[in-house]
């Protein structure tokens, strides 16, 4: 399969730099696979969509203001740090802006709160890097981190009360365990009044872990879709939210997908262990057509970016050709893109 026959073109006007002002307020457009027909509503008409007995899987990463400037030793050169993992005790890998960086160049961080040391330059502007500080990393994080936006998001580097806002809404109110650098944004449309809604509806909510790494917007640049390859990504599966994905199965109700990264780390556990059990693991599974669906019925996402991982796994769930005339749709209304824009749920 051809990635190009995943492309669009979007207008860059449509390509979302501010959330909506009500999370639960974003537009939302319902594709119905059965008839190939789209409804334009709120996030906040879910429940109209959702019966008793389904039960609703999201991400509770938490993503950390992980991206960090500072100066190289010495020269005083500009120096950006995106730290994605910490891979040893101080030893974190991370990606690197600067010119001209080897092994063993150092930084300040963070007005000279972290000292970084060079181990080791990969592909791709990824580095190896040995942390040094005396208050710990995460609280020096919360205090001189900024929140890492996708780069189609612009930012003023000195907007101080743009930084507080973008912390508060590139995040689930339900993000418990940190450890991402992108937010699961399909997640960021709900608001604690739209999930005790569901509740009452008779909606049950699960939770799982997938650590959204800067893999998530890099690019499918092969000619064959079946050529790209997915960085892996930290899961947890906790044995509630496997013992629930079991007894809703068993019920005949639906499982409703909030995001590709749910999708993924599902999948991945039914792949491996032929059900979906408690599990943890690294996953770099890539759906695209065609896909057999082992767990998800459903699925909310946001809308992607063309010739996408993530656009090809939405186009494996509803069919290429239904997804791309959506898309269409989706411009021809004024939908908002990306990841503080507007959503579909795929039913």
């Amino acid at each position: 399969m051809k990635t190009s026959e995943f492309y669009y073109s979007l207008p860059p006007e449509l390509i979302a730099q501010q959330p909506s002002y009500d999370r639960a307020q974003a537009r939302m457009m319902v594709i119905r696979r059965a008839t190939g027909t789209f409804d334009h509503r709120r996030v906040a008409d879910l429940p109209a969509f959702l019966r008793p007995g389904d039960l609703l899987v999201v991400n509770d990463t938490r993503v950390i203001p992980a991206r960090l400037y500072g100066q190289k030793a010495g020269t005083g050169g500009h120096v950006e740090i995106l730290l994605i993992e910490e891979i040893a005790p101080g030893i974190w890998d991370a990606l690197l802006r600067a010119r001209h960086s080897k092994p063993g160049a150092r930084f300040d961080l963070a007005g000279g709160q972290v000292q970084a040391e060079i181990l080791a330059v990969k592909d791709e502007g990824r580095v190896t890097l040995r942390l040094q500080h005396e208050r710990p990393l995460f609280d020096i994080l919360e205090t001189d981190g900024v929140p890492p936006l996708p780069p189609y998001i612009k930012r003023a580097s000195a907007n101080a009360l743009q930084r507080a806002a973008d912390r508060d809404r590139y995040q689930t109110i339900y993000a418990r365990n940190p450890g991402a650098v992108a937010a699961p944004t399909a997640g960021l449309h709900f608001t604690g009044a739209l999930l005790e809604t569901l509740e009452q509806q008779g909606v049950r909510r699960a939770a799982l872990t997938l650590h959204v790494g800067p893999g998530t917007f890099k690019p499918v640049t092969v000619a064959e879709v079946e050529q790209h390859r997915m960085d892996a990504e930290r899961y947890t599966v906790p044995d509630l939210t496997a013992q629930l994905i079991r007894t809703t199965r068993e019920a005949k109700g639906r499982i409703v997908a909030v995001g590709s990264t749910v999708v993924r780390t599902l999948e991945t556990v039914a792949a491996e262990r032929g059900t979906v059990t408690a599990a943890q693991g690294r996953s770099d599974l890539f759906i695209y057509p065609p896909y057999m669906f082992r767990v998800v019925d459903a699925l909310l996402t946001n809308f992607h970016l063309p010739a996408s991982s993530l656009l090809m796994m939405v186009s494996a769930l509803a069919g290429r050709e239904l997804i791309m005339r959506a898309y269409s749709e989706a411009i021809r209304e004024r939908y908002r893109f990306y990841s503080y824009g507007d959503c579909m749920l795929i039913l």
